[in-house]
């Protein structure tokens, strides 16, 4: 028997009422659990933001340092490109074989999904932190943590774009008697490539942003200044730093969206 409306959206109503209560129990807990105090954290809120506003002020003393925060700040952007384009090579091939609607076998299918699932599900700080240890600071190190990550995020996603948007077209061309390698270079990469071009910008962007943070624990480009910055109390040109990478990642973001139009 099928409900009514009313009791539908009534049973519903409920369903939700009880998953927003435990979570508020969850963060009630948490709370007590870790002596965490909400009004004092609430107070200190606009008292740090104020704080930011008066001592990460750039000032005109702070405009020397802009040379030299540029060229890092580029270094930082084409490794942020590079890792993500070795990553996107990589990755294709790799999805190919792991997606179900082009791969080889189930067992292959089964390891490729493991391989991504390992790699996307180790945060970026270990990466970095792990690599440290093997190769030292250096612009390598951030260029490989940000390449193994961005490997496990793009294997995934275009595994799923291949069988979202090619299945279709791979049993067609294969009833056809067209060979695999035929199928796949002439019409599954062709038909996926304006959807795998913008997961690739996404990536980019977002590497731009986490680039930032594996310099300061690698020791290199744009991170690396701020961090110098910030520990000798030179607030203005940490501000100077921030405000530069807030420029070029919203430049950057501008590009891909316009980039996007033109091939979706």
């Amino acid at each position: 028997m099928m409900q009514s409306p009313t009791k539908y959206l009534a049973h519903k109503g409920w369903h939700q009422t009880a998953v927003i209560a435990i979570i508020g129990g969850i963060y009630v807990f948490g709370s007590w659990a870790l002596d965490f105090n909400n009004l004092n954290g609430l107070i200190a809120v606009p008292k740090a933001f104020a704080w930011l506003g008066i001592n990460f002020k750039p000032t005109a003393n702070s405009m020397t340092y802009l040379p030299r925060i540029w060229q890092k700040l580029i270094q930082t952007v084409l490794l942020a490109i590079s890792s993500t384009v070795v990553a996107a090579f990589v990755a294709i091939f790799v999805a190919l074989l792991g997606s179900k609607v082009t791969g080889v076998n189930a067992f292959v299918q089964t390891i490729v999904r493991g391989i991504a699932s390992f790699f996307r599900n180790i945060p970026l700080v270990a990466w970095s932190m792990i690599l440290l240890f093997a190769f030292k600071q250096s612009d390598f190190t951030g260029f490989l943590a940000l390449l193994l990550m961005s490997v496990g995020y793009l294997i995934r996603a275009f595994m799923e774009i291949i069988e979202d948007e090619a299945s279709e077209t791979m049993l067609a061309l294969k009833a056809t008697g067209a060979s695999y390698f035929q199928v796949i270079f002439q019409a599954v990469l062709p038909q996926i490539l304006p959807s795998i071009l913008s997961w690739i910008l996404y990536m980019i962007e977002n590497n731009v942003r986490d680039a930032t943070l594996v310099g300061i624990l690698t020791g290199t480009g744009i991170g690396f200044i701020f961090d110098i910055y910030y520990k000798s109390f030179r607030f203005d040109a940490a501000g100077m730093t921030v405000l530069a990478i807030i420029i070029v990642v919203i430049a950057l973001e501008t590009i891909s969206n316009q980039i996007r139009r033109v091939i979706l």
